[in-house]
């Protein structure tokens, strides 16, 4: 535990965190940000996701050299956006971590390092599946260069995504959960210990949603139309709940 000789005094977190007064950190919502200067380690964590978009980008064959090479170019950008936006994801959650807490001891740089692993092993697998999976569901107008004929696999291609999703899930979870246990060394106040609660089990429901959508491929019956990937849609249903169920209770 930090000691302290006044309610103003600098606080050092025993080699976990280097900090001002708590008083004096700006504030983002409910949280004191703790980690506004970056370490190496979310430097390195930045770096890894910026270069595994960058495989994304570079993905395509060949520059385009005729109209019709460039509208099947085009045709790609669906699958690539939305491979995007599910780096931004994990990224966004690495980074709120980060900010929230600066935490960089031993635990945090090992989840780290073991998100940026899981990350670039699954570029290639990413944008492979959301390939695939667009040219099902447009009928092979989006993702041309996608086999159709895996269409007919979808049970395995959501095994696969689901276990990076729920893998990489885990990770930020696990890293949630590391600060929540440090919460008294971290002298979190009650609006971030309800809003930290909030985060940790937001990352949860997403590996719940991810496990639960690989048990459904591969224990459920075989169906035409992907129902282990619209599992996912749960997510827009159990997280809003969550934080309503939440606000609900800091009323009470």
């Amino acid at each position: 535990m930090p000691g302290r000789t006044g309610p103003a005094a600098p606080i050092r977190y025993d080699g976990i965190m280097d900090g001002r007064s708590l008083d004096d950190l700006p504030r983002r919502g409910a949280f004191r940000l703790r980690g506004l200067e970056m370490t190496r380690i979310e430097t390195f964590t930045d770096a890894a996701f910026a270069f595994a978009v960058t495989l994304l980008v570079i993905s395509i064959d060949h520059v385009p050299t005729s109209l019709d090479e460039l509208e099947r170019v085009l045709r790609e950008i669906p699958a690539f956006a939305i491979s995007f936006m599910l780096l931004a994801l994990f990224w966004w959650g690495h980074h709120t971590w980060s900010q929230r807490y600066g935490l960089h001891d031993g635990v945090s740089i090992a989840l780290s390092l073991l998100l940026v692993f899981l990350v670039l092993c699954y570029v290639y697998p990413l944008r492979f599946l959301f390939g695939t999976f667009m040219n099902w569901i447009t009928d092979g107008w989006a993702s041309p260069a996608a086999s159709s004929s895996e269409g007919r696999n979808l049970d395995r291609i959501f095994v696969i995504y689901g276990v990076g999703y729920a893998a990489m899930s885990g990770c930020i979870c696990a890293l949630n959960l590391h600060a929540w246990r440090l919460r008294e060394v971290l002298q979190l106040d009650e609006r971030e210990l309800v809003s930290a609660g909030v985060e940790l089990r937001a990352w949860a429901i997403n590996g719940g949603v991810a496990l639960l959508s690989i048990a459904l491929a591969l224990l459920g019956p075989e169906t035409d139309f992907g129902l282990p990937g619209w599992v996912y849609l749960l997510l827009a249903v159990l997280l809003p709940l969550d934080i309503k169920r939440t606000q609900r209770s800091l009323r009470e």
